[in-house]
C-alpha cells in the first residue's frame, strides 16, 4: 500500500510539473522572434537582440542586446519572459492563441505582454486588467 501511494504521488507530482511547462511561441526555435525580453524592462523599448548574446530556456532561443541583459535573463527567466508563451494577450483573453509583433507590447504589474499588432495592443489598453484576469483563467487550457 505504501508503495503504491509513493508512486500515485511520484505521478501527480509528474503530471504537474509537466502542466507547469510553457512552450514560448518561437519562430524556427527563437522566441519573441529575435527580440530582447529584458531591454523591454531596462532600456524600455523593443530591441532586437544578437545572437552573440544567447541562451537556451523553455525550449526557445532567447537573444540579448548585451551580456548584462542575458544574465539578468539568467537569473530569473519568468520575470522577463512575456506572458502567456509569447503568444498575443489580447488573443488569449479571447481563449485563442495568435501570433506576436514584438514591437507591440506593454508592461502591466511587472509583467511583459505582447500582442498581435499595434491596432491589437490598442484594444488590449482599453480593458487591460480584466484581458489580464480572463487571460490567465485562459492560458491553462490554451498552455498545452
Amino acid at each position: 500500500m505504501k508503495h503504491l501511494l509513493i508512486v500515485a504521488l511520484a505521478i501527480f507530482f509528474a503530471i504537474s510539473l509537466s502542466a507547469q511547462t510553457v512552450q514560448y511561441n518561437s519562430n524556427k526555435g527563437i522566441a519573441i522572434k529575435g527580440y530582447d525580453p529584458v531591454a523591454y524592462f531596462m532600456q524600455h523599448k523593443a530591441v532586437e537582440g544578437n545572437k552573440q548574446f544567447s541562451t537556451e530556456w523553455s525550449g526557445s532561443q532567447w537573444k540579448f542586446i548585451s551580456q548584462a541583459n542575458l544574465d539578468s535573463f539568467k537569473l530569473a527567466p519568468e520575470k522577463y519572459a512575456p506572458q502567456f508563451g509569447g503568444y498575443c494577450a489580447m488573443g488569449v483573453s479571447e481563449n485563442h492563441k495568435a501570433p506576436t509583433d514584438p514591437t507591440a507590447w506593454t508592461i502591466v504589474n511587472d509583467k511583459l505582454y505582447l500582442n498581435y499588432n499595434a491596432f491589437v495592443k490598442e484594444m488590449w489598453l482599453k480593458d487591460t486588467i480584466n484581458r489580464i484576469n480572463t487571460a490567465n483563467t485562459n492560458w491553462s487550457s490554451l498552455n498545452k
